[in-house]
């Protein structure tokens, strides 16, 4: 047998599934960048009940992917996808939860956003008003792919987002996940990195999986060795 069929078997005996879980209104294609050494599949949001609490929802897309029923995989979530995969992941039996530009725990948010959740100021916004300009955007994200960003906020549901905003300030997880990769931005506006088990890229925004995906992809398949071995 060949070096190059052995190698190929080699890869393909320790390649997982990883379920992907974008951000809040994103899609997708903020994946598309990344090159890892394992199979993504990409969760489509699904459309949340009036009132549903984050667990539920999440409840629900386990159920409608089947991700309980894999042997070997891994949840990766980003932004407030980094929620929903943290309880997928309480509900489950991942081999690792990777949360990039995201949070472990509601003490991890900014005092502004827990103090928006308990006042619900959420409820007092006009859909309208969740979609930020261009510019505003891109300034708070943090990158210079604007056309792409553009895009994906333009393609939003604005009635998830004001879903997914309320649910993103209430967030109650107190729960601490095994086997976790968390990679932060040090320059990120909006869920600035804390804890000490985070991995911190210098420079890094919170749209840094696209801007720094080649960077991301090299610590990931690292760290991701130690679990397909």
């Amino acid at each position: 047998m060949g070096l190059e069929i052995r190698t190929w078997i080699d890869l393909t005996l320790n390649t997982m599934k990883i379920f992907t879980i974008s951000g809040l209104g994103a899609d997708k294609r903020v994946f598309q960048y990344l090159t890892l050494e394992h199979e993504l599949i990409h969760v489509d949001w699904i459309e949340p009940k009036e009132k549903e609490p984050i667990a539920d929802y999440a409840k629900r897309l386990v159920g409608k992917y089947q991700i309980d029923n894999e042997l070997d995989y891994g949840i990766m979530g980003v932004s407030f996808g980094g929620l929903i995969a943290t309880e997928i992941s309480k509900l489950t039996k991942p081999k690792f939860t990777i949360l990039i530009s995201s949070i472990e725990t509601k003490s991890e948010l900014p005092w502004f956003m827990r103090l928006a959740g308990k006042l619900r100021l959420v409820n007092f916004v006009p859909k309208a008003m969740l979609l930020p300009p261009n510019s505003i955007a891109s300034f708070m994200f943090g990158t210079s792919k604007k056309e792409l960003l553009g895009a994906i906020l333009k393609d939003s549901d604005l009635r998830f987002t004001k879903w997914a905003i309320g649910e993103l300030l209430r967030w109650k997880n107190h729960s601490k996940l095994k086997n976790l990769i968390k990679i932060c931005g040090m320059n990120d506006k909006l869920l600035p990195p804390k804890g000490k088990n985070s991995i911190l890229i210098e420079n890094g925004e919170h749209f840094m999986i696209v801007d720094r995906a080649k960077e991301i992809s090299s610590i990931l398949n690292e760290k991701l060795r130690f679990y397909s071995d």
